[in-house]
């Protein structure tokens, strides 16, 4: 683990994994609801944690780095169900790289349970984690000049929905109809860190 300053009030963490990112995100969710840590913002990424609004950053940064990151909690039972079409213009691509047939790609997927790793990229957008690595996927050679807003698209190890129509190079392998952002809804993001999904498949794939 390494603690870097970032101005006066702010701290980037870097770790090793995916899963030590979220391990010393909910920890530091844990320390803030007990009091034990003043800060203002805890962002989690695909291998830091970024804390903002720290009255002390130095002393922290010791503190993390002499210690040893617990495990992350199991996630809730409950997870935000996703209703999706299998019908994405790269499904067929993504169904040959695995190796099997477009309805079994579709099955596939809707029967892993996920977890949101981070979010970015745009507001709303969750790196959706919990496919095998052999399902890994690459970008598309030439990305897209537009992407419809509630695509279901995969990268690398994750899986994201597009909140809002923009240029993107994932592969996507189907569409919803689930508004991610919404800024009169509280919170206005349906997905944030930690929470569980589940695609739901409807229609024909």
């Amino acid at each position: 683990m390494r603690a870097l300053r970032v101005g006066a009030e702010a701290l980037l963490v870097e770790v090793a994994s995916g899963e030590q990112a979220r391990a010393l995100h909910a920890e530091l969710l844990r320390r803030r609801a007990a009091g034990s840590l003043t800060v203002g913002e805890i962002v989690p990424a695909a291998r830091t944690v970024l804390l903002d609004g720290l009255r002390d950053p130095a002393r922290l940064a010791a503190e993390l780095t002499a210690a040893e990151v617990p495990p992350a909690p199991p996630p809730p039972d409950a997870a935000v169900e996703i209703p999706v079409r299998y019908d994405g213009p790269d499904l067929a691509d993504v169904a040959a790289l695995w190796g099997v047939t477009e309805r079994e790609a579709a099955r596939v997927h809707a029967g892993t349970v996920f977890t949101v790793a981070f979010c970015g990229f745009a507001p709303g957008f969750g790196y959706l984690t919990g496919l095998p690595e052999r399902y890994e996927v690459p970008r598309r050679a030439t990305p897209r000049t537009a992407v419809p807003a509630g695509s279901v698209a995969l990268a690398g190890p994750y899986t994201g929905v597009y909140p809002t129509a923009s240029p993107g190079g994932w592969q996507v392998i189907g569409h919803t109809d689930a508004v991610l952002w919404d800024p009169a809804r509280v919170p206005a993001a349906l997905l944030s860190p930690g929470t569980r999904v589940r695609f739901v498949a409807v229609g024909a794939s």
